[in-house]
């Protein structure tokens, strides 16, 4: 895992990419995750509310966002890094939080499907890939936003192929991971939006204090 990212990584994602300002950043990962193009996204604010009466071990996730696909569909993202055991509590815990979150948005929106990208710092699925899809389906539901759909991404099995193109989620992976410097400066020059959450980490423990 990038080293900058190690203390209270959620905490200090959290912190840094939960502003209007830095929406393009989320938008660049999520489209490069889910293989999707946004039209419109939009912070749920009422998280940094809630975080005040949560205890820490609770307060977890890096953001929550509505977006809108280009294919004009609806959805909530949730996006965390999980640790430790109890991997698949953790999923599901953090998946209804964000779900069930919808009914604080007050602002007449529809209950849209949920969609979370996990990101794990070792490895806990036997397959091979590091990019895993997890669909669960009621089958009594009345819609697909019913459908509970999981993108877990596992660091130590994925490895940058040292291409001088990489893929978007190639690029953010070998960010996130940090596991070589000469891979990390090329992919910040590949993407800008990397290269901005770059510039804003280093400001933000620049600026921490005790």
């Amino acid at each position: 895992m990038n080293k900058k990212l190690i203390a209270k990584r959620n905490y200090v994602l959290r912190k840094v990419l939960n502003s209007e300002n830095n929406l393009d950043i989320l938008q660049n990962l999520i489209e490069a995750i889910l293989n999707i193009k946004i039209e419109n996204i939009r912070l749920n604010p009422y998280l940094k509310e809630k975080a005040k009466y949560l205890p820490s071990e609770e307060n977890f996730g890096i953001a929550d966002v509505r977006i809108t696909s280009s294919a004009k569909e609806e959805l909530n993202i949730g996006i965390q890094i999980i640790d430790g055991m109890y991997i698949p509590v953790k999923l599901l815990m953090y998946y209804c939080q964000v779900h069930t979150n919808q009914i604080e948005f007050n602002d007449n929106r529809k209950i849209a499907q949920t969609k979370t990208i996990n990101i794990l710092d070792s490895n806990y699925y036997s397959s091979f890939c590091y990019h895993k899809k997890i669909f669960i389906t009621n089958p009594t539901k009345i819609s697909s936003k019913e459908d509970i759909e999981l993108h877990i991404l596992e660091l130590e099995k994925f490895q940058p192929i040292f291409l001088e193109k990489m893929t978007q989620e190639e690029q953010w992976l070998t960010y996130i991971k940090g596991e070589n410097y000469e891979e990390c400066e090329k992919v910040k020059k590949q993407n800008n939006k990397i290269k901005k959450l770059d510039r804003l980490i280093d400001l933000y423990w620049k600026n921490e204090k005790m």
